[in-house]
């Protein structure tokens, strides 16, 4: 088993965006954004905190047939975590996994952006 472990905590985003409150739009971003870096989307789900109008964050994941993508956006503070694992078994996927990194940290456009690479298994 290997893989790679990519984060991303994102500060500075525009509450305003639409994937920032409307699960529809999240999950469209993502899954364009998995189609695009060439890695394969099984399943979804985006989950939105709190009431349907307000400043209800979402928590959106993506089953990769590689692994998966986690997103969970907190408008009330201007701030989105994303997580990208991929396992590199029988291929490298990584340059893939930090293109999807890349397309999202893109779309949000934040004014900060910590990031994290973490190498796992053997």
């Amino acid at each position: 088993m290997q893989g790679l472990h990519l984060t991303a905590d994102l500060r500075g985003v525009d509450p305003a965006l639409a994937p920032m409150t409307d699960p529809t739009a999240l999950g469209a971003l993502c899954r364009d954004a998995v189609q695009t870096a060439g890695l394969s989307g099984v399943a979804d789900l985006m989950h939105r905190f709190g009431p349907a109008y307000g400043q209800s964050g979402i928590t959106g994941v993506v089953l990769l047939a590689e692994s998966h993508l986690a997103v969970h956006t907190w408008p009330e503070l201007g701030a989105v975590t994303l997580d990208v694992y991929v396992c590199n078994y029988g291929a490298d996927n990584s340059a893939k996994a930090q293109a999807l990194l890349d397309q999202l940290v893109a779309a949000f456009a934040p004014q900060a952006v910590q990031r994290q690479a973490l190498q796992r298994g053997s």
